[in-house]
């Protein structure tokens, strides 16, 4: 396992960690729905960026692409539940737009993903036709 592999799988548990403290935090905090969501999106997402992680280990799938595919959920993740959170926290946004490319990366790493599932690995090429 990479270096950067291992700091994939550090984020993706840290973004489970992140995603129970804002859920505790939610739950304690009336009017927090945009940190309730923030959770939420921390808590679904760590699982499969733990997942992805592990299928690069394994080389089941294409590494460069699934690699790609863990670092846009993870950058997603930042910028998208990062601006709900502070928006609900401090009433400040990260900086403007930062949800929605928070939200456009989250879909390109769930594309990359299904992706990495097609990109031939190189080790194991089928014939043309198979």
């Amino acid at each position: 396992m990479t270096g950067f592999d291992r700091a994939l799988l550090a984020l993706g548990a840290l973004a489970g960690l992140l995603g129970v403290a804002a859920s505790a935090a939610a739950a304690h905090i009336p009017g927090t729905d945009s940190l309730k969501t923030a959770a939420q999106f921390l808590l679904f997402h760590a699982p499969a960026i733990i997942a992805l992680v592990a299928l690069t280990a394994t080389g089941i799938t294409h590494r460069l692409t699934t690699r790609g595919a863990a670092a846009a959920l993870v950058m997603g993740l930042a910028l998208f539940s990062g601006d709900l959170s502070l928006r609900a926290m401090h009433g400040i946004p990260l900086f403007p737009m930062a949800a929605p490319a928070g939200g456009l990366l989250l879909m390109a790493g769930w594309l990359l993903a299904a992706l990495a599932a097609f990109v031939p690995t190189g080790a194991r090429q089928a014939a043309p036709g198979r």
